[in-house]
């Protein structure tokens, strides 16, 4: 088991997952959020919503309507989050490119997380490339976890070795 880790102090313009709350908040985000897969644009909107949870990246929703005809297929497959509720998956295909179970929506999201509601959310590991305001997001380590780091947060964050019990 490892210590809670010393976090990063921000910067000007920048956010500390640790100052995240837990349970999550929810926000709305205005930044361009755009989203490849096999070479095509999968996903793109300034509608977006993050969800925030203290140590991990923010994880962006896209309302389902700024998703690509044809870009997301039901996929088999739940979870459960304590906070938000039952997941179901979608695989994501763009191009000539599938990327099974890398998306997740909560048809049903538990009370205070009503907004992520018609949203869904992917994984940046499995697509080409994410960008919020034209930035390559980075993938949280781990392949659980489904959050977008960007110059704008600072860590450590959850999901890389020795995270496990933060």
């Amino acid at each position: 088991m490892s210590s809670r880790p010393v976090p990063e102090v921000p910067g000007p313009g920048q956010e500390s997952v640790w100052d995240y709350p837990r349970p999550p908040r929810v926000e709305p985000s205005h930044e361009l959020v755009q989203i490849q897969l096999g070479g095509v644009l999968v996903a793109s909107s300034t509608r977006t919503l993050r969800v925030l949870e203290t140590s991990h990246p923010p994880a962006y929703y896209v309302p389902l309507a700024d998703f690509a005809d044809g870009a997301l297929r039901r996929a088999p497959g739940s979870s459960w989050c304590e906070f938000k509720g039952a997941a179901k998956y979608f695989d994501v295909a763009g191009g000539e490119v599938t990327a099974a179970g890398a998306a997740w929506t909560y048809p049903d999201p538990t009370p205070g997380f009503e907004a992520i509601f018609d949203h869904v959310a992917v994984m940046p590991a499995a697509m080409d490339e994410c960008r919020v305001d034209d930035e390559v997001v980075r993938p949280q380590e781990g392949g659980f976890y489904g959050g977008w780091i960007t110059s704008r947060v600072v860590g450590p964050f959850k999901g890389g070795p020795g995270s496990r019990f933060w």
